[in-house]
């Protein structure tokens, strides 16, 4: 009996402290709930660096991008180009994420060769990422950011529309326009 009680109470101070991490959800670059959490999701937590606060887990860059219903070029890009499973990943992964409009914004019939060309289109949604886990402040700081792609990514080519769209395995900020690896 005694085992059940210290069992139970186990259990209620965890599920408390459950509840209480959920309400104060920190992430690493300030002290905002994650907007990764969305009302009605049930958390999950994950151990954070820095502060050594506990985050809500929330979707992947994939489902972020899917629920957002701006991006569905580039879900139907990242399908064809077999990267669904790298940016659902573990990461920690930056993405420069084009809106449809930006990918309207390219010249008639380039998308339609990208999407032909799963490689080359590789190349180019890679082009987009960077490792590591960068907010708009570390951006800002930088001149170059190195690619996944392999090439550096001259900060100033990147016209950021939103910032910090924390997820569970990165960030994302939207761009309006669709970026070309130099060759």
């Amino acid at each position: 009996m005694h085992k059940t009680l210290i069992a139970a109470a186990i259990t209620a101070s965890l599920a408390l402290a459950g509840t209480a991490a959920a309400s104060c959800s920190f992430h690493k670059t300030g002290g905002e709930r994650s907007a990764a959490m969305q009302a009605g999701d049930e958390p999950r937590f994950i151990r954070t660096g820095g502060y050594g606060m506990m985050q809500a887990a929330g979707p992947d860059i994939v489902d972020t991008a899917v629920a957002a219903g701006s991006f569905d070029t580039l879900v139907k890009a990242v399908q064809a180009a077999g990267l669904v499973d790298t940016l659902k990943g573990d990461g920690p992964f930056t993405v420069f994420a084009p809106t449809d409009a930006a990918f309207a914004k390219l010249p008639d019939g380039t998308l339609e060769a990208l999407l032909a060309d799963p490689e080359q289109l590789a190349r180019v949604l890679k082009y987009h990422v960077v490792p590591g886990k960068l907010d708009a402040a570390d951006v800002t700081g930088m001149s170059r950011l190195a690619t996944v792609e392999g090439s550096a990514l001259p900060v100033a080519d990147i016209r950021i529309a939103q910032t910090d769209i924390v997820t569970s395995n990165g960030i994302i900020h939207v761009i309006d326009e669709v970026l070309i690896p130099q060759s």
